[in-house]
């Protein structure tokens, strides 16, 4: 308006976009620093390390990790990529379906943790957290304690309700 400003100068640049965007240098480095579970606010300290003046904050680097996460699903949504993932890394998993495409229920286990569990089957705790998913589904987590008081989470499902029926066909 008028030509002129109507505000101060910013005496930093943090929190300008255009100032904090990221270089294709620092997506790799983010790229890599998400793939060894590294959180966020440690990886931003590493890019800070890397250049003291940058202006990168943790939102930039939260959407290049979900950027990265993205790239690597392809076109598939998050249940495609689980189902996947499970065949691929040869869990023991078996789902039900509401509608043709709609999975409500989902159970898997590690095949180690099978075998594990017909070695300790002593004590077996049943626990489920309620709907603080995303989803808004249950999650039954079973917990081995072995003879030496170790513990192991065994098996997982997701439950669209926590009612006999869906408790019944996940312990089976």
């Amino acid at each position: 308006m008028c030509e002129s400003h109507n505000h101060e100068l910013a005496k930093s640049l943090v929190g300008h976009l255009y100032a904090g965007q990221l270089t294709k240098d620092k997506k790799i480095i983010i790229a890599d620093m998400t793939k060894s579970m590294v959180k966020p606010r440690n990886i931003l300290l590493t890019l800070k390390e890397h250049n003291v003046n940058s202006y990168t904050t943790i939102k930039q680097v939260c959407n290049a990790r979900n950027a990265y996460r993205s790239s690597i699903r392809d076109n598939n949504i998050e249940m495609q990529q689980l189902m996947k993932l499970l065949e691929r890394d040869q869990y023991i998993h078996w789902h039900r379906l509401k509608d043709e495409n709609v999975v409500c229920d989902i159970f898997w286990s590690h095949p180690n943790a099978i075998k594990l569990c017909n070695a300790c089957n002593l004590v077996f705790l049943i626990d489920s957290a309620y709907k603080t998913n995303r989803y808004r589904l249950s999650l039954l987590d079973i917990v081995v304690v072995t003879p030496t008081g170790m513990t192991f989470s065994a098996v997982f499902a997701y439950l669209e309700r926590e009612c006999l029926n869906n408790v019944v066909w996940a312990l089976e």
